[in-house]
C-alpha cells in the first residue's frame, strides 16, 4: 500500500497536499483498495464552502457506496472533471490523476490536525 511521505491524512481515508494555502484531495490507496472498482465518484460543486468533516462527494464502486469528507475547511475552488468520464482514475492513480477537488483553506492551522505518513501508517495497520 503506497503511503506518500509529503501529503496529510484524514482518519476517514482522504489525503490533501497543501501548497500555498490550497490542498488537492483524493481518497486514499488504502480507501480505493477497501472499496474495489469506483464505476461512478460524484463530483463537488465549484464555490461551495465546507467545514473539516462535511460530506463533500459520493463514491459508488461495485461493493458499496461511501461518503467522502472534506479533511479541511475552506472553499471548493476546483474538481477533477475526468472522473466524470473515468471515475477508475480513483482505482489507478489515487494520488495522482484520481484527485477530486482543490479546496482554499479558509484556517492553514487545520492541517496541523491531520496524519502525517507515519501517522497514517499505523491507523491503516491497528
Amino acid at each position: 500500500m503506497e503511503i506518500p511521505a509529503d501529503l496529510r491524512y484524514a482518519t476517514d481515508h482522504e489525503w490533501a497536499r497543501v501548497t500555498d494555502g490550497t490542498a488537492r484531495i483524493g481518497i486514499t490507496d488504502y480507501a480505493q483498495d477497501a472499496l474495489g472498482d469506483v464505476v461512478y465518484l460524484e463530483i463537488p460543486e465549484v464555490g461551495a464552502s465546507v467545514t473539516a468533516s462535511d460530506k463533500i462527494s459520493e463514491v459508488e464502486s461495485t461493493k458499496s457506496v461511501s461518503d467522502i469528507y472534506a479533511p479541511l475547511s475552506g472553499t471548493i475552488t476546483a474538481v477533477n472533471p475526468a472522473l466524470e468520464e473515468q471515475p477508475e482514475l480513483v482505482n489507478s492513480d489515487p494520488y495522482g490523476e484520481g484527485w477530486i477537488c482543490e479546496i482554499e483553506l479558509s484556517d492553514a492551522s487545520e492541517v496541523d490536525g491531520l496524519l502525517d505518513a507515519d501517522g497514517y501508517r499505523a491507523l491503516t495497520e491497528s
